[in-house]
């Protein structure tokens, strides 16, 4: 049920470090594991998927389930665009030496490439050998063949993974799911040996408090917590509808947020232990190249000056000759600015981990190895994607029942396959951005907002406690309360009109890469332009919109039908009734015997 996205920006402190585990522990106690609870046992309770699901709560809350199923529609057009990457850096990884680990030759064979020899082998293969991605958003470039054909792959092993929806994804989980964890022991291992992997796991554990100032800290660990947990997207209600009716979906809650945290945490220690050796690698390249200008400079004997004693040497040639140090021009040697260096920004999968992997012994190994298990995460969100989208259409009476579940779920992803191969274009990874920063973060909270309300003020919370108590045997206690009536919904709110104001404040904006930009090989901060900006707000309003849409038109028709004196009001459901004729479309008989247990 977990979600773990490995694209950059969403590695578990990555930026903000220890600081990073404040704001983040927070919005998992107030936010992430009461919307897990409370998700888990709507459709533990229903056994239906979301749309299905709201709508018997309340009509007027059935926008919510189309919401959350068109958010895992517009996040499943893109997620397997990441995986696209991967797989091809996991075919490249065959290669000996990597293809990232030195730049080639430029067309005369003179010299090396000019865009490659002005930025890094690693920067070049990413940007220019996989992406090919051009200096604007507004240039659509050319569809990628390679990429094509590694995103058909992708497409493939999904439609095969979930050929008959829950059936053959809760057997594909338990490889994807278990392998990850065996591949991160064994990189923990190995990490931990490695020069300057104490330096790593201090960066990460020591916090910067200062960050906590900024509010985008807050909203990142808010997001962080809905992707993990794969909140509001609609999947955790579907699989939940599989559960037997007296599963103790509280523990499940509990459980899974725990172990999703320390996964979490567990993941950080190996990937910062590889990003400090990085660090301290370039730090030690650093002192090398300087302490080699000085002994040249000075004619010094060739072990006089070693890393150690270099401190001490320039502040006493910085006492004794100043005028010939500041004519070396010699680099400033910061360690913490390797550190700073190493997990800033984007690329942290594609740019800064292959790096390190390249002076790691046995690259080519640890290349692989770090692919397939990039590759199993995606995949197993992606599952949580389908299902968040395959459930609700089998359960819609749009689709006839003649439908074979293999074609169905075969449309879906070729559907799918077809509009992502914009994203394959040399502009896609910008677009890739612009669907993550809009469609898969703004109508998460917008939906999870509607969905605490919805139980505790529309279905009321007294009612919804008995149903868990008629599932768990036990009345939700005062942590539960408490988080659904008030602090959840108010931190949700929170969190939007932050993200709002910081949206109002500073214009949007990406980085583009531009070799022809004068300071490359920095990336060029551009505007996006009106009609790219109309494309982010009708990402980010399309899936809420469908909220008041849905309960308006339940509105008019609910006022229509009062006045056809005829008209019965319909009767709230009751999760017991709900269990005792109801028959899931995976099994055969209505579920009786639960019913007769009081």
């Amino acid at each position: 049920m977990c979600r773990r996205h490995n694209k950059d920006h969403e590695i578990l402190f990555s930026r903000e470090r220890g600081a990073f585990l404040i704001p983040y522990f927070i919005a998992l106690l107030f936010e992430g594991i009461p919307l897990l609870h409370l998700e888990l046992a709507l459709g533990q309770c229903l056994r239906k998927g979301s749309i299905r699901a709201w709508n018997t709560v309340s009509p007027y809350l059935g926008g919510v389930g189309v919401g959350s199923w068109m958010v895992s529609v517009l996040v499943s057009l893109y997620y397997n665009t990441v995986l696209t990457w991967v797989m091809w850096y996991f075919i490249n990884s065959f290669q000996e030496p990597l293809p990232w680990s030195a730049c080639p030759l430029n067309e005369n064979r003179t010299g090396f490439n000019e865009e490659c020899y002005r930025s890094t082998a690693v920067n070049y293969f990413w940007y220019r050998k996989t992406l090919n991605i051009t200096p604007n958003v507004t240039e659509s470039g050319t569809l990628q063949w390679w990429l094509i054909l590694c995103l058909a792959a992708c497409w493939a092993i999904v439609y095969l993974c979930t050929i008959r929806g829950i059936e053959t994804t809760g057997k594909a989980i338990y490889v994807t799911a278990i392998f990850p964890y065996l591949v991160l022991t064994i990189f923990l291992i190995h990490g931990l040996t490695l020069p300057g992997a104490t330096d790593g796991l201090a960066y990460l554990f020591t916090p910067n408090l200062n960050t906590l100032k900024n509010p985008r800290v807050w909203l990142d660990a808010a997001t962080q917590i809905f992707f993990s947990l794969s909140l509001a997207f609609g999947g955790l209600i579907a699989f939940s509808s599989y559960n037997s009716p007296k599963n103790d979906c509280e523990k499940d809650a509990v459980t899974v947020a725990i172990v999703n945290s320390m996964t979490s945490l567990y993941a950080s220690i190996p990937v910062f232990s590889v990003l400090g050796f990085k660090a301290t690698t370039g730090y030690w390249d650093c002192l090398d190249r300087n302490i080699i200008s000085i002994i040249n400079e000075f004619d010094l004997p060739e072990e006089s000056i070693m890393r150690e004693n270099y401190t001490a040497w320039i502040s006493f040639l910085n006492s004794s000759h100043p005028e010939k140090i500041a004519g070396l021009k010699l680099k400033s040697c910061d360690l913490q600015e390797f550190l700073d260096q190493s997990v800033s920004g984007t690329g942290l999968v594609f740019i800064i981990f292959t790096q390190a992997i390249i002076l790691m012994p046995g690259s080519r190994a640890w290349a692989i190895l770090f692919f397939i298990m990039l590759f199993c995460l995606g995949l197993s969100s992606m599952f949580g994607n389908i299902e968040g989208v395959f459930t609700p259409l089998l359960e819609l009476r749009i689709i006839s029942k003649t439908i074979r579940k293999e074609l169905l779920s075969g449309i879906i992803c070729l559907i799918c396959f077809i509009i992502a191969l914009c994203f394959t274009l040399g502009s896609g990874s910008y677009w890739i951005d612009i669907f993550d920063s809009y469609a898969g973060t703004v109508p998460l909270l917008v939906i999870a907002f509607f969905e605490v309300i919805g139980v505790a003020y529309v279905y009321k919370i007294k009612r919804f406690s008995k149903d868990v108590k008629w599932m768990t045997g036990r009345k939700p206690n005062l942590y539960w309360q408490i988080t659904w009536r008030f602090i959840s919904p108010l931190l949700l709110l929170i969190v939007f009109l932050a993200f709002v104001a910081l949206q109002i404040q500073k214009p949007s904006s990406y980085a583009a890469w531009n070799p022809k930009y004068e300071g490359f090989p920095m990336k060029e901060e551009k505007v996006y332009p009106p009609w790219v900006l109309a494309i982010c707000v009708l990402l980010a309003v399309l899936p809420c919109v469908f909220v008041p849409l849905v309960a308006l038109f339940n509105l008019i028709k609910q006022m229509c039908r009062s006045k056809d004196t005829s008209f019965i009001q319909p009767e709230v459901f009751s999760c017991q009734e709900a269990n005792c004729n109801f028959c899931h479309p995976k099994e055969s008989i209505p579920i009786v015997s639960v019913c007769k247990k009081k």
